[in-house]
């Protein structure tokens, strides 16, 4: 289901599912909110220039009360004056981009004009990029994306399932290097891979029923967490070992909520911009590849793919992701 929002020269009219909203009759016998009315969203939704477009999961967007705005110039966490403020590129203290610049030289024109429209942005999209934030929180992951690194995401991914969206999908967000021109990208909450396990020592315990959890980081105090006292269980208990690249790394899974919800948003995803297929980079044998597209591979290919299929220094989202999970669920969803 989709809430659309339909202009015309004077003014906005706002669409509502109503098993969301409800409806009213107003003068003339029209049927739809007064003027005046609150407007009640489901907290499914997610943003593709400026329409709302259900999910089924819980979705916070940068528009709500404890969302995250990487529209923001301010720090959301650090302190300080402006001089604290990441810049990059030397002239603004934004952290994306309002024109994607694989654009043609007309289609940008009409971008800087009259912005996006989403018959538009299906065109220029293709691909949907998963990273592992390391940081082991969304909040935290806001804190240091945005605060520390001056760099943005689309969306992000917490222990409970929560999807955090930052920016209306057609932003060109900074997080994908020669991708981010193409693609929409989520931080999915995880401490990461490493070729000691140990490494994962001081966040993976056992608690009393003998369970392995995630010990959430905190930021500033609060994990920021949705859920009242979730429990971060590894949707597999045992350490998963795999390569990527030429290591081998070590590993803890996502939580069952994350792959649901990631399922979903996924699924949204490939249909609203139908050029992302639910496909991932596989080999000749059929598996799922480990290792770097090339640039001429990258070109040729649309659908979901890791961040380490963009680049050999990165490893995310890590031998533990679990490629069949999504993409089976993604086609069950369509």
């Amino acid at each position: 289901m989709i809430i659309s929002l339909i202009r015309d020269r004077r003014r906005v009219f706002p669409l509502f599912v109503l098993s969301c909203v409800g409806a009213a009759t107003l003068a003339g016998g029209c049927v739809g909110p007064r003027p005046g009315d609150r407007i009640k969203r489901c907290g499914d939704e997610i943003v593709v220039c400026g329409q709302f477009f259900h999910t089924g999961v819980p979705v916070v967007l940068w528009l709500d009360p404890k969302g995250y705005d990487a529209y923001r110039i301010e720090n959301r966490f650090e302190s300080g004056g402006r001089d604290s403020i990441p810049v990059r590129k030397g002239a603004t203290p934004n952290r994306y981009d309002s024109v994607r610049r694989h654009l043609s030289e007309a289609d940008a024109a009409i971008v800087r004009a009259d912005g996006w429209s989403l018959s538009m942005l299906q065109q220029y999209v293709d691909l949907f990029v998963l990273h592992y934030d390391v940081c082991g929180t969304s909040r935290r992951c806001f804190h240091v994306l945005h605060d520390r690194r001056g760099l943005s995401v689309h969306f992000m991914l917490d222990l409970d399932g929560t999807i955090y969206q930052t920016l209306d999908l057609k932003e060109r967000a900074w997080h994908a290097g020669p991708a981010n021109d193409r693609s929409v990208g989520v931080e999915i909450a995880n401490m990461g891979a490493y070729e000691d396990p140990a490494e994962l020592d001081a966040w993976y315990q056992r608690d009393s029923a003998g369970r392995v959890v995630l010990i959430p980081p905190l930021t500033f105090g609060a994990t920021g967490l949705r859920t009242a006292e979730f429990v971060a269980m590894p949707a597999r208990a045992e350490l998963v070992r795999g390569r990527i690249h030429d290591r081998m790394l070590n590993q803890y899974d996502l939580t069952d909520a994350q792959y649901a919800s990631l399922t979903r948003l996924t699924a949204t995803l490939c249909r609203v911009l139908p050029r992302i297929r639910p496909v991932a980079p596989r080999n000749v044998d059929g598996e799922i590849r480990s290792t770097v597209l090339s640039a001429s591979e990258l070109a040729d290919f649309s659908g979901i793919l890791g961040h380490y299929h963009l680049s050999e220094s990165k490893v995310d989202p890590g031998p533990a992701f679990d490629w069949p999970r999504l993409l089976d669920g993604v086609r069950r969803c369509r």
